[in-house]
């Protein structure tokens, strides 16, 4: 059992509202094709989903500096973020449409989900001190669902307007925030008066416990957003190789990230059993193994294909809220919100440049199942980091 009935509650309540808020990120992607018809333009692939990166880097590094999520309640810092979020993730609606437009609500997006993501994570690290990878992998499989919720949206009423997609998911995100203020009590502030945390800041350049948990968590950085993000890209290409075959790009889509979510249950459930750092390392093992087999892959047949993504899809996610528990355990909790926010923020910048990168490969060399080995120094990147230091605590 991992906490008691009230506690669980609480659990159920953050889990909706992460999903809820976080349905927000990967908005614009879905509907993207409507939007470059109107535009009149085929280049936002890359830039739709980098302007919300770019945002939640800027947001995130200001929310820790400033310490925000350890100066101030973390429920009411989630619930007016969140709402912030929907807002802006609305503006451009009222605005003549023209790409520079989009990209800033997208980006004003980004920026208040740095109130949602990291914060959701210290609301629940502050709440579950056993099972915290439990926890985690409820949280962020949540997360996942979340961005693939807008993709589940599009693929089974590819007529719903796009108008009316962003303002369901938009409503959703408030609602969760609400929610989450009602239900889940504010705890004490622990951290007063600190209006600047550069210690925070400098204390990611030092050695520490959670040191390798931050590494691995960034080479997960490096691949996780540019499957999603060419994702659609992926399924297109193994479209042309199969003319024959036709596939819902949308659903594949929502399947392939929304089996992230199963890995981060999976996995935390796997934590409780064989700690975290062993679960961590053997899922960045598979998705790396994933990324080797890509071009393999794309000659198989559509139920080999998809299973191939499904597997992918969890892998690539689920080490996520592994990495997390083992730097919200190895921090201290005076300092944690901002911690857990400045690993996440320079996270999201590695998935920028992981993204412009294969926007880049893209545009020069062409799409093929090659063009996917961009990602595997992620991968290599994490593993090396956790076989590092083994003696990393058992957590789970």
């Amino acid at each position: 059992m991992l906490v008691s009935s009230g506690s669980k509650v609480q659990l159920l309540v953050i889990v909706f509202a992460q999903f809820a808020g976080t349905s927000l990120w990967f908005a614009g992607n879905a509907i993207l094709p409507e939007l470059q018809s109107l535009l009149k333009t085929t280049g936002l692939t890359s830039w739709i989903t980098s302007s919300v990166q770019i945002g939640f880097i800027a947001g995130t590094l200001l929310y820790a500096l400033f310490a925000i999520p350890d100066r101030f309640r973390s429920t009411h810092v989630f619930l007016v973020s969140v709402v912030l979020a929907a807002l802006v993730n609305l503006a451009w609606l009222v605005l003549p449409l023209q790409a520079g437009t989009l990209l800033a609500s997208r980006f004003m997006t980004g920026f208040f989900l740095a109130g949602v993501y990291p914060v959701g994570m210290k609301i629940a690290a502050d709440r579950f001190k056993t099972g915290l990878g439990q926890a985690m992998g409820f949280l962020v499989g949540a997360l996942v669902l979340g961005t693939a919720f807008p993709y589940l949206i599009r693929g089974l009423g590819a007529s719903v307007p796009f108008r009316t997609l962003l303002l369901s998911v938009s409503l959703l995100a408030i609602s969760g925030g609400v929610l989450l203020t009602a239900v889940v009590p504010t705890k004490p502030i622990l951290t007063r008066g600190h209006l600047f945390n550069v210690q925070a800041l400098l204390s990611l350049g030092k050695p520490s416990a959670f040191r390798p948990a931050m590494l691995g968590y960034f080479g997960h950085m490096w691949e996780l957003y540019t499957f999603w993000a060419f994702l659609p890209t992926l399924l297109s290409y193994y479209q042309q190789q199969h003319p024959a075959i036709y596939i819902m790009n949308s659903l594949w889509a929502f399947g392939a990230i929304a089996a992230g979510a199963l890995g981060c249950v999976g996995g935390g459930y796997l934590a409780l059993r064989i700690g975290s750092p062993r679960v961590a390392r053997y899922l960045l093992l598979t998705s790396g193994l994933c990324i080797m087999l890509t071009p393999v892959m794309l000659a198989a047949p559509p139920f080999l294909f998809g299973l191939f993504l499904l597997v992918w899809g969890a892998s690539a996610a689920g080490d996520s809220p592994q990495f997390s528990t083992l730097v919200a355990s190895h921090t201290a909790v005076d300092n944690r919100g901002s911690i857990l926010t400045l690993v996440t923020c320079f996270g999201f910048l590695l998935t920028v440049l992981s993204i412009q990168l294969m926007a880049w490969l893209v545009a020069h060399v062409g799409v093929s199942g090659w063009l996917f080995y961009s990602l595997l120094p992620g991968p290599i990147l994490g593993l090396w980091a956790m076989s590092r230091n083994r003696h990393i605590s058992r957590i789970g």
